[in-house]
C-alpha cells in the first residue's frame, strides 16, 4: 500500500500521484479496448452503414465510455455512481436484440429506431435501479462466489479466443473446400442452364467446412500470447511496488512491441485516421421511439443489471468496501443513465466490464481513481480517432496472455469467497453451488440450445452469468430461506472484513 495513504482513508479513495494513475489507466482501458469496440462494428456492418460512419461509432463509444466511468467510478451528487473502480463499457448482452432490429431496418433510419429504443430503456432503467438493488439478501457468499466463479469461467472463453480465434467466421478452426465450393458453383450453374437434365441445388444446400484454417491457432499466435503471459508472471514476480503494479501493461506493450518489430502490427488505419473529431448527439438524426423496441431493450437492461450486481460485489470483495443497498442503486442507476447518454450521443447500451474486475484483483490497486484516468483516456481517444487507431492495431493475440491472467483472477476470487462457505453443517449448499455452475456452463458447451424456444426469451437466457445467477439465487433461497436485510448486511460486512 502507498506511504502516501493517510490513516482512516480506504484504499478505494487513495489519491495516486498523477502519472502513476495514468499509466494504471492505461492498463485498464487496454484490457476493455477490445470489448469496447466490438459492439459498434458489429452493429454498424449489421445496420450496413458507410466505413466512416462506423468509425464515427467506435469515436462516440469510447467518449461515452469515458464519460459514464468517470460518473460510475467518481460519483455524481448522491444519486449516481457508486464509487468503486469501475470501467464501464458497451454490453454484449444487447447486441443479439440490436442486431434483429437492425436486420429489419437497416440504415440511418434503423439507427434512429434503435437508439430511441436505448434511450427509452435507459430512462426506465434509471426508475428500476432502487427495485433491483434491493436483491442484495438474496445475495450471500454461497451466491456470490457461485456467480463470480462463473464470471471468471466465461470470460476465459474471451481470453481463450484471443489467443486462437474465435470458433466462427474467419479464424473458425476449418473452412470449405475451395474445390468443392467451385464444383458445386459450377453445378448449380449447369443445373440452371436453359434445357438443362440435371436437378436444381436444393434451396440452403451448404457445404461443411473440412478443411484446417491457417488463420485458427497458428502457432505464431500462441507464441506471442505465451511470450506476454511469461512476460506477465516475471515482471509479478521479480518486479515490486508500481512496476508490478502494471505487470499486464508492461507484458501487453512488451508484445507490441515484438509483434511490430516483425512487421505483424498494421498501422494502415493510424495512418488514415483523423487527428480530430467532435463526437456530437443525435448525429444519425433525431431517435424515434417503438414502444415494443423499448420494452424489449428494457429486458436487457434488466438482465445487465443483474449481472452488474455480481460485478459490483465481486469489486467489494476484492477491494474490501462493503456495498451497500444504497450503493447498488447508485451503481445500477449509472447503469441505466449511460444507457440514456449512450442513445443521445449515437451508441449503445453500458454495462460495468467484468475484465477489469479481474485486472483489480490482479494489480492490487484498490484505487477508483486510476478508473478515473482511464475514464479521462477514453475520452481524450474519442476525440482523437488517430489516438485510439494506434491502440486498436495491437492485434488481439497480444492480449491473449493477458487474458488468462485477469478473468482466471475473477474465477479465483469467486473460489476464496465458496471457500468460507459452511458446507459440513450446512450439505445443500453443496446442491446450490454444484448446479448453479452447470446452469451457467450451458451457453458456453451448448450456445445452440435455445434453438427451439420462442426468440423473444433468447436474450434472458443466452447469458451463462444471468443463468448461474437465477439457479444460485432461487436454490438458495429454497434450501436455506432469505434473510432480512440487517443479516444480510452484517454476513456481507462480515465476508469482506475477513477478505481484508
Amino acid at each position: 500500500m502507498s506511504a502516501t495513504l493517510n490513516a482512516g482513508t480506504h484504499p478505494v479513495d487513495e489519491k495516486l500521484p498523477s502519472g502513476r494513475l495514468m499509466a494504471l489507466g492505461l492498463q485498464h482501458v487496454l484490457v476493455m479496448y477490445a470489448g469496447a469496440v466490438a459492439v459498434p462494428l458489429i452493429i454498424g456492418r449489421a445496420l450496413k452503414l458507410s466505413p466512416e460512419q462506423v468509425a464515427f461509432l467506435i469515436s462516440a463509444d469510447l467518449f461515452c465510455c469515458g464519460i459514464v466511468t468517470l460518473i460510475q467510478s467518481l460519483g455524481v451528487t448522491q444519486w449516481f455512481g457508486i464509487r468503486l473502480p469501475v470501467m464501464m463499457g458497451v454490453t454484449f448482452a444487447a447486441v443479439g436484440p440490436m442486431i434483429a432490429m437492425a436486420n429489419t431496418n437497416p440504415g440511418v433510419a434503423g439507427a434512429q429506431a434503435i437508439f430511441g429504443a436505448i434511450i427509452g430503456a435507459g430512462a426506465v432503467s434509471m426508475l428500476l435501479a432502487p427495485v433491483v438493488s434491493r436483491m442484495l439478501r438474496f445475495f450471500p457468499p454461497v451466491v456470490t462466489g457461485t456467480v463470480i466463479t462463473v464470471i471468471g469461467i466465461t470470460l476465459m472463453r474471451v481470453g481463450i479466443n484471443w489467443i486462437f480465434g474465435n470458433p466462427f467466421g474467419p479464424t473458425a478452426p476449418s473452412i470449405v473446400n475451395p474445390e468443392h465450393a467451385q464444383w458445386l458453383k459450377d453445378v448449380g450453374a449447369a443445373a440452371s442452364a436453359v434445357g438443362a437434365t440435371i436437378p436444381a441445388i436444393p434451396k440452403g444446400l451448404n457445404l461443411a467446412p473440412s478443411m484446417p484454417n491457417a488463420a485458427y491457432a497458428p502457432l505464431f499466435n500462441i507464441g506471442m500470447s505465451a511470450f506476454v503471459l511469461v512476460s506477465i508472471l516475471l515482471i509479478t514476480r521479480y518486479c515490486k511496488g508500481f512496476v508490478g503494479n502494471i505487470a499486464v501493461l508492461l507484458g501487453i506493450v512488451a508484445g507490441a512491441v515484438v509483434a511490430a518489430l516483425m512487421g505483424v502490427m498494421n498501422f494502415d488505419k493510424v495512418a488514415k485516421a483523423s487527428w480530430f473529431e467532435v463526437v456530437l448527439p443525435f448525429q444519425f438524426g433525431m431517435p424515434t421511439f417503438d414502444p415494443v423496441l423499448i420494452l424489449t431493450m428494457v429486458l436487457v437492461m434488466i438482465v445487465v443489471m443483474i449481472e452488474s450486481t455480481g460485478m459490483f460485489l465481486a469489486l467489494g470483495d476484492i477491494t474490501g468496501r462493503k456495498v451497500t443497498q444504497p450503493d447498488l442503486t447508485r451503481g445500477l442507476r449509472v447503469d441505466g443513465l449511460g444507457t440514456l447518454i449512450g442513445g443521445i450521443f449515437n451508441t449503445f447500451p453500458y454495462t460495468s466490464f467484468s475484465q477489469n474486475v479481474g485486472l483489480v484483483g490482479v494489480t492490487g490497486v484498490r484505487s477508483r481513481f486510476v478508473c478515473v484516468a482511464a475514464g479521462v483516456i477514453l475520452i481524450v481517444m474519442g476525440l482523437l480517432p488517430k489516438l485510439s487507431a494506434l491502440v486498436e492495431a495491437v492485434p488481439t493475440y497480444v492480449l491473449g496472455g493477458a487474458g488468462l491472467v485477469m478473468f482466471g483472477m475473477v474465477a479465483a476470487t469467486g473460489i476464496r469467497i465458496l471457500a468460507s462457505v459452511d458446507y459440513t453443517k450446512n450439505r445443500n449448499n453443496l446442491f446450490v453451488v454444484a448446479i448453479s455452475i452447470g446452469f451457467g456452463m450451458i451457453p458456453l458447451i451448448a450456445p445452440n440450445f435455445k434453438q427451439w424456444m420462442p426468440h423473444g426469451v433468447h436474450a434472458l437466457i443466452e447469458s451463462g452469468i444471468l443463468l448461474a445467477s437465477l439457479a444460485a439465487v432461487l436454490l438458495n433461497v429454497f434450501f436455506n430461506g432469505v434473510k432480512s436485510d440487517a443479516e444480510a448486511a452484517s454476513e456481507a460486512a462480515a465476508n469482506t472484513h475477513g477478505a481484508e
